[in-house]
């Protein structure tokens, strides 16, 4: 087999990277996570149900730095994917010992997206001949060489592919709630997607419409076998729905610049948008850029800690409404009710995520924030049973900050200490509003209010954030009384 990756003009990234694979994206997250092992991850460590749309960011993401990088790129995304799926073991709910590390677990969750790729062909009616898929799929395999796993456990030529999905369904994968979830749950319950724009506040009104198609869709296009062993029933109207939309898209997308059909990494060379580098690159990463090899900037590696503005609606101070909401949108990442080890691990995770850290750097900010984790478990779960409420959190907070000034530096600082450190890319000791800009940043602030932000943190005005100012901007955020302090204004004016 060839060890020379994919370029631009091959068959896999043109069909991956063409916009309409979206279409299948749900279908792709349902098979893979009807994987017993694969449930039971997220189910311990994922934050799924709270954020579904950092999910799905998170998942292309990762299949752009896979798919769409150079060797050295490839190899530093595996690696990363490594140091995480590490963290990812435990016990099932049935008794059963699980690891993401498992080579068959792996193997499923990359041949599901081949067949994804073929089935997005085969749905818009243009199904690629076997010659394609011959094609295809050597180029597929091309990229997964690079993971390392045992060569018997993947189909070892495209025509054996669909048998083996057939084989997988019937013999290994369930009916996992994650699965349920994913099919006919999270988005009736998934909150408005960032890129919405000024038609989120219409939200409410849209997401029981878009479940219902969604569904639909997702149910009528999954593998006959998976539908007849789930007992999925593809009704008239869905098959309908479909035909239509997978027909339609692929007559739209051929109409297309190539800009516009493609993301980026996919279009021909002459149209392909090269990375622009910037002057605040993780020196410990070897990339000369700080778009992490796909032409963006990291997207706001902290987005778990962005502060929230505390509700005006709220008959109760400006501290506590702040409190509970940092518990609400920041700390209890799964979205259950209860902050547990497995929120703060999520937390750590989204710090690394987009920031190339090495090794070393990324077990800093776990330990920083398992420190975190310990002092939560050892001065708010007053009723021992393992997790902390919003009311157990809420009262040990107020009480704590208000009784001991050393409250937050015992648990809290610890965590952002080592968040400060890994934002600052070039060691110089401080953050620049660059830096600020890529921890705090996003689509869902606007430019002014980072700039308002970093001016209010930057407390003695010399254009750069000391750790002190950096630890001080969140104290303040737990114990100013009011709102015009400028630690509850870490994101602009509240």
């Amino acid at each position: 087999m060839s060890t020379v990756l994919p370029d631009s003009r091959s068959l896999l990234r043109r069909t991956l990277g063409e916009r309409r694979i979206a279409l299948v994206a749900w279908r792709l997250l349902v098979l893979q996570n009807s994987d017993p092992a694969v449930a039971a991850g997220l189910a311990h460590f994922s934050t799924y149900r709270a954020h579904p749309w950092r999910r799905v960011e998170h998942t292309m993401d990762s299949g752009q730095r896979l798919f769409f990088s150079d060797r050295e790129g490839l190899q530093r995304e595996i690696a990363r994917l490594e140091r995480t799926h590490r963290r990812i073991q435990g016990t099932d709910g049935q008794g059963r010992a699980f690891t993401a590390l498992d080579p068959a677990v792996r193997v499923w969750v990359l041949v599901t997206l081949y067949e994804s790729m073929t089935a997005m062909c085969e749905l818009s009616g243009a199904p690629l001949s076997a010659g394609q898929c011959d094609l295809l799929y050597g180029e597929f395999r091309t990229v997964c060489a690079a993971f390392d796993l045992p060569e018997e456990l993947f189909p070892a030529t495209a025509a054996e592919v669909p048998a083996y999905m057939d084989r997988t369904i019937r013999e290994r994968l369930e009916y996992t709630e994650a699965a349920h979830d994913l099919l006919f749950q999270m988005l009736r319950q998934a909150p408005s997607p960032r890129r919405l724009g000024r038609l989120r506040p219409a939200w409410p009104l849209l997401r029981p419409v878009i479940a219902h198609l969604m569904t639909a869709l997702t149910v009528a296009d999954l593998p006959p076998a998976f539908r007849q062993r789930f007992d999925l029933r593809r009704s008239r109207g869905a098959a309908a729905l479909s035909w239509t939309l997978h027909h339609g898209m692929r007559h739209v997308m051929a109409l297309l610049p190539d800009h516009l059909r493609y993301r980026t990494g996919a279009t021909p060379p002459s149209a392909t948008a090269h990375p622009t580098a910037t002057p605040h690159s993780n020196p410990n990463t070897n990339a000369n850029t700080g778009s992490n090899g796909n032409g963006k900037s990291p997207l706001g590696a902290v987005r778990a800690l962005r502060l929230p503005r505390p509700r005006r609606s709220e008959r109760r101070s400006a501290r506590q409404a702040r409190v509970e909401a940092f518990f609400r949108q920041v700390v209890d990442q799964t979205g259950d009710g209860f902050i547990t080890a497995a929120d703060l691990q999520a937390m750590a995770h989204n710090v690394c995520w987009q920031l190339e850290l090495s090794e070393e750097e990324e077990a800093r900010v776990y330990a920083g924030f398992d420190t975190w984790w310990q002092h939560i478990h050892a001065t708010m779960d007053t009723d021992g049973d393992g997790r902390v409420s919003r009311a157990e959190f809420t009262t040990a907070v107020l009480a704590g900050v208000d009784r001991d000034p050393d409250y937050l530096h015992n648990g809290l600082h610890a965590a952002l200490r080592a968040l400060f450190r890994a934002a600052d890319t070039d060691g110089s000791g401080y953050l620049t509003a660059d830096e600020y800009r890529v921890l705090f940043g996003g689509s869902r602030v606007h430019p002014a209010e980072l700039n308002h932000g970093f001016r209010q943190l930057d407390a003695d005005g010399d254009g750069q954030i000391t750790e002190d100012e950096f630890l001080r901007a969140f104290t303040d955020y737990f114990t100013a009384r009011t709102d015009t302090t400028a630690g509850a204004q870490l994101l602009g004016r509240p």
